[in-house]
């Protein structure tokens, strides 16, 4: 009797291992069309980069609330988003992801591409693909207003100064450029080098423009230095694209939404943006 017990617990076994196999697969096949028919088009942003994306407590000014998080989402990127969103003629998801999760959250597929003040630098085109450019800046440095640097041209002027950048960004590597420099440790995001700033503990950051306008307009402790003599850097360096997965469809779907905003749009939304940006930022 047990014998033949137990040889009927493994032939229905057998087949239940068979049938999960079976079902199994069917998922993976679902799940894929399910991907093909998204109607939503989701992207990562620091959501602490102002005014390119910031973090706020409600939808005013345009705010899309983030994905399974209470805060809003605000700046230039955010509606970039929204017309890009509206072009594909899908609804906008963001997911707030720190700057250095972007790139494997976008080569994993939880997120469909990157609008987050991204440059299309060389290094980063050997894993994703990059959109035609949305933005095109300059690097300026951010200091204390009243204090040493505030009246600086050259990078000259900035030997002996204490200076950073943000993490895993060519801002960090062009303070190389700067003879005689107190070179920082890089800090991960532009909220903590603003702390830094303020209490003293650096003497300066590298930025682009409109961060740089964003931090001095919110903070009147702060000056931002225009270069006679700045960084050299390339073309790509201070461009602004969207980040994509490689060989995407979305690359051609995106140029050609872009391709609509006109040059005066896009400085106005960059203009409202810094006008927007919360107090705390």
């Amino acid at each position: 009797m047990r014998k033949k017990l137990a040889l009927f617990l493994t032939v229905t076994l057998a087949a239940l291992l068979f049938i999960s196999g079976c079902g199994n697969g069917s998922t993976s096949d679902e799940s894929k069309d399910a991907a093909k028919n998204d109607k939503t088009f989701t992207i990562g942003l620091e959501a602490g980069y102002a005014p390119f994306n910031w973090t706020q407590m409600d939808d005013s000014n345009g705010a899309v609330k983030m994905d399974g998080n209470a805060e809003y989402a605000g700046g230039y990127d955010v509606e970039i988003a929204k017309k890009i969103a509206e072009g594909l003629g899908k609804e906008l998801v963001i997911v707030k992801t720190e700057w250095d999760g972007l790139v494997p959250a976008l080569t994993s597929g939880k997120i469909d591409a990157i609008i987050a003040g991204m440059s299309p630098t060389a290094e980063r085109k050997e894993t994703i693909d990059f959109t035609d450019n949305y933005y095109k800046s300059d690097l300026v440095m951010v200091v204390k207003k009243g204090g040493k640097y505030e009246n600086a041209k050259t990078l000259k002027d900035f030997k002996g100064a204490k200076v950073s950048a943000q993490l895993n960004t060519f801002h960090y590597s062009v303070i190389d450029q700067i003879d005689g420099v107190q070179k920082q440790p890089a800090m991960d995001n532009f909220p903590a080098m603003r702390v830094a700033l303020e209490s003293g503990v650096i003497d300066g950051y590298v930025s682009e423009r409109p961060e740089a306008v964003s931090a001095s307009s919110a903070n009147d402790n702060f000056a931002m230095v225009e270069f006679t003599e700045g960084f050299e850097t390339s073309d790509d360096d201070t461009a602004i694209a969207v980040g994509v997965a490689k060989d995407s469809d979305l690359t051609e779907e995106i140029n050609k939404i872009l391709a609509g905003i006109s040059e005066e749009e896009r400085q106005q939304i960059m203009d409202n943006a810094i006008k927007n940006q919360p107090a705390a930022e």
